[in-house]
């Protein structure tokens, strides 16, 4: 069987290619839109479950991976930025605070039709960031397409204070460590 990632992300295939394992991608386009009522950790699942199966017909015989990711500060999801100010208000919002990222994550056997589906939550905690801190940050690396506005794999590193959780690859888009007991799970080991 091949392996599919469902997804157009750089950061996902960066994270993929560490496993060492021959896959494709495929861009699914589908509406990312929270359903009325849904809490994140339903959402990023589900998701994620409908970016592999947006993606299914064009691999009827394929192990494809689904990702999705969304942040939570004080109760409130967090966006890509999209620019400077956004991204500026959301590490002002952040200093010194938790924000959770929730990754969905599915693998689906097109085969058989089989679906694992999990969410890995992970927290990073800010430092106390000051507005020169903040716009330094935010010239030099430019996260605007990153929720929570920062890219930890790179100088965001500058402003945390920790992280805490099972798989540090989940906050950047896939959680590898459970990606690999999902292969393991459908007779794909990467070892």
């Amino acid at each position: 069987m091949k392996l599919v990632l469902a997804s157009t992300s750089p950061f996902r295939k960066a994270l993929l290619d560490r496993l060492a394992l021959a896959y494709e991608t495929d861009s699914p386009d589908i509406d990312e839109s929270p359903l009325d009522g849904e809490n994140i950790e339903a959402m990023v699942v589900r998701l994620a479950e409908e970016k592999a199966r947006a993606v299914a017909d064009n691999h009827p015989d394929a192990l494809i991976i689904g990702s999705d990711q969304s942040a939570v500060l004080d109760g409130t999801v967090l966006t890509k930025p999209g620019n400077y100010d956004n991204a500026f208000q959301q590490l002002k919002n952040a200093s010194g605070k938790r924000i959770v990222f929730h990754t969905g994550l599915c693998l689906l056997n097109t085969r058989t039709g089989k679906f694992q589906s999990t969410n890995v939550p992970y927290t990073v905690v800010f430092k106390q960031l000051t507005d020169e801190m903040i716009d330094h940050y935010l010239k030099k690396e430019e996260p605007y397409n990153c929720a929570g506005s920062f890219k930890s794999e790179a100088l965001g590193i500058a402003l945390f204070e920790k992280f805490e959780g099972e798989d540090p690859n989940a906050l950047v888009g896939l959680p590898l460590i459970q990606l690999v007991n999902m292969l393991n799970n459908e007779g794909m080991p990467p070892l």
